[in-house]
């Protein structure tokens, strides 16, 4: 996989950076005219790559989405200024591209790439047409956006077969993380997987059942364990389809570490008891890496939140070298005001610390999936 460190000269290059601002944003007043970045871990973390580039001379269109399809950018321009710490020219239509790069005010970014009214549905479809149009007045095209390289789509995939491209330092990064993750030791590797979604997390725990010590389960994963384990569930959140999603999985093995007391409202189990908190608590200390993405409970309600609160204490007072991901993850220790003890700056913990920014992108390649953003990139091929 070539990188951006593979190319020899940058200086006035155009340069197409598929960047990821897909951040939890709320409306302000009524009638959401006004809205608010809640969350900024993935700007910042796009940052670096940014003010590479410019400092090399490039002249740079970031491209990239938000989660809400119909949203756009234009009334966040403000605060990717401030976050930024440079001014970001908005670009409203793809046709205004190439007046952009004639004129070059600075950096720019084109609208929300999956609202139909910027590229209708072209880019969820992957479509050629779509990436040729944003590919014209390039010289190179950049991904340096990990949590969309699962995404088939226009600006991930199609647009590599128009433009010389590379991967990104965050891209590189990532793969170097996660690719330890999976071929550490066994010894002393704990995999906590929580959270909702069983059908996109089963994969990765079937993919660690010989690869980890221990894997500890929370939230609606461990609630379908349970299930199919034969205990009664009553109202909590189960998958119809457990059986199946778990189909594979011996659910008595010793490697697999399941809640066995719960803190229950209104006939729900909405978080891991005590008991549970301090089994899980004891693997994490004899641990030597600790990889976690999702939530033991339902951790947005103070009430709920303490199994979710004590598993991250936990692996922050580690010595294990820490990998964590997940958009919930990293909102609940955003919560209990210690996310930067899990920056690779923050705590005093001695292993190390690495933040993934991607969700299903993450849980994709630890599951041994092959993303298509990266295999557009020759990823594959580079890493057999």
């Amino acid at each position: 996989m070539k990188t951006v460190l593979d190319i020899p000269d940058l200086k006035n290059k155009k340069v197409l950076l598929r960047v990821d601002f897909d951040m939890p944003v709320r409306s302000l007043g009524e009638g959401g005219c006004a809205t608010e970045i809640t969350e900024s871990f993935r700007i910042k973390k796009q940052k670096v790559m940014i003010d590479w580039l410019v400092e090399r001379g490039a002249k740079v269109v970031m491209i990239t989405h938000l989660h809400e399809d119909d949203s756009s950018f234009s009334n966040l321009i403000p605060q990717l200024h401030i976050l930024l710490g440079r001014e970001v020219v908005f670009i409203k239509n793809i046709e205004d591209i190439e007046g952009h790069l004639a004129n070059y005010p600075g950096v720019g970014l084109l609208d929300n790439i999956r609202n139909p009214a910027v590229a209708g549905s072209g880019e969820k479809e992957n479509d050629k047409g779509l990436a040729l149009s944003l590919s014209k007045g390039f010289d190179i095209y950049i991904n340096n956006n990990f949590a969309v390289c699962h995404r088939d789509h226009a600006s991930v995939s199609a647009i590599t077969e128009f433009l010389p491209s590379f991967a990104g330092l965050l891209v590189q990064e990532e793969t170097v993380q996660l690719r330890k993750a999976i071929y550490a030791s066994k010894l002393g590797k704990i995999i906590i997987i929580g959270g909702a979604k069983t059908e996109t997390k089963v994969s990765v725990i079937k993919n660690f059942v010989d690869k980890a010590e221990k894997i500890l389960l929370g939230g609606v994963v461990a609630n379908d364990v349970l299930k199919e384990k034969g205990q009664d569930m009553g109202s909590s959140v189960v998958d119809e389809n457990s059986k199946e999603l778990l189909a594979g999985l011996d659910l008595d093995s010793s490697q697999l570490l399941i809640p066995e007391d719960f803190v229950v409202f209104d006939n729900k189990i909405l978080d891991i008891g005590e008991k549970t908190i301090k089994r899980y608590a004891d693997a994490i200390g004899g641990a030597s890496m600790v990889i976690w993405n999702g939530p033991m409970g339902l951790f947005e309600n103070s009430a709920f939140a303490m199994g979710t609160q004590k598993i991250a204490e936990a692996i922050v007072e580690s010595k294990a070298y820490k990998i964590v991901g997940g958009g919930d993850t990293i909102a609940a220790v955003s919560k209990f005001k210690i996310f930067d003890k899990f920056s690779a700056e923050g705590g005093s913990a001695s292993g190390g610390n690495f933040v993934s920014t991607g969700g299903g992108a993450m849980l994709a390649f630890l599951a041994g999936e092959k993303l298509p953003g990266l295999e557009a990139l020759g990823y594959y091929k580079s890493a057999q």
